[in-house]
Order: structure tokens, then C-alpha cells, then sequence
């Protein structure tokens, strides 16, 4: 079993779950977030002042899903989430121990 977590733009939510739904995940934990990358945020203007947002908003969404479905899910996300553009996000994978419904007892992959 894998955690995969996906850092991404908050406008495309619903497109990385839409296809996460379609490769057969079940279950995910969405986070907002603020951080920043490469671009090192951003400078704006307001009101004729400019001010460095150092801090970008992210979404970042977390499922734990099967080694049979990691290649999938990385190729799902990937997919929605890509847009061309500098701030897209990144994707990491973790190894998974052990999980447990805690509802029924069920463990390791009867509980995904």
C-alpha cells in the first residue's frame, strides 16, 4: 500500500478528484494549504502598492491506494492537474504500513 499526497493549484480540485474517482480511488483527504516553490511567490499590486505574496494557496490531497492502482493514480493526477504552467505542484508517494477501518477492524488492503 502507498500514501500518495498531491500538491496542487486549488481551481483544479474537482478535475484531480473527478479523475481519481474514475481510476477507482474511494476515499480522499483534501487540505488548503499556503506555500511556495521554485517561483518563490509572486508580487501584486493593490491599490497602487506592490507587495510580495510570499505564500502561494494549494490544495494538497492525500489517498492511500493499492500498489496494483499507484501507477494509475500518479497518471490521474498528473493528467488533471497540469495546466503548463509554473505552480502546478508535485506528487509524493510514501510507503503505507498498515491501515485499519476503524468501523469494522478490517485491515491492510480490505481496509482501502
Amino acid at each position: 500500500m502507498k500514501m500518495v499526497t498531491a500538491i496542487i493549484k486549488p481551481f483544479k480540485l474537482d478535475d484531480v478528484r473527478e479523475a481519481l474517482s474514475e481510476v477507482g480511488v474511494q476515499g480522499i483527504t483534501v487540505t488548503e494549504i499556503k506555500g511556495f516553490g521554485r517561483q518563490q511567490g509572486h508580487t501584486e499590486l493593490y491599490r497602487g502598492a506592490e507587495y510580495v505574496v510570499d505564500f502561494l494557496p494549494k490544495v494538497k490531497i492525500e489517498a492511500a491506494v493499492s500498489e496494483d492502482n499507484l501507477e494509475k493514480v500518479i497518471d490521474a493526477i498528473t493528467k488533471a492537474a497540469n495546466t503548463g504552467k509554473i505552480g502546478d505542484g508535485k506528487i509524493f508517494v510514501y510507503a503505507l504500513e498498515q491501515t485499519i477501518r476503524i468501523r469494522t477492524g478490517e485491515t491492510g488492503q480490505d481496509a482501502l
